[in-house]
């Protein structure tokens, strides 16, 4: 069996991304806002400005999202968003439905 690697970590470990599909990553401690992280996503580098304060262990986008699109986390649809999402912005079940309740 191979062994858990995520695919990319931010710099200093501030998030995790697993899949070059996805376009939230989740933060490994809290990220205030106006904070800049870094990350590969299947190998283009992304800079991200965090846009509100991210609580450790929650989500944040890593592009724009419009209303009605897939989140997608680690490889997989975990949601809909009921909003549009900019890029750094917290994603969680203010604006995340589940896709049966659409």
């Amino acid at each position: 069996m191979t062994p858990f690697k995520p695919l990319s970590v931010m710099k200093k470990g501030k998030a995790v991304i697993i899949d070059e599909r996805d376009n939230v990553a989740t933060a490994v401690t809290t990220l205030e806002k106006g904070s800049v992280v870094s990350v590969n996503v299947g190998g283009k580098e992304e800079i991200i400005t965090i846009k509100e304060r991210i609580p450790g262990g929650h989500k944040f986008a890593i592009y724009d999202i419009d209303w009605g699109q897939p989140l997608i986390k680690y490889g997989e649809i975990m949601g809909l968003s009921k909003t549009s999402i900019k890029r750094g912005e917290h994603v969680h079940v203010h604006n995340v439905t589940s896709p049966s309740k659409r």
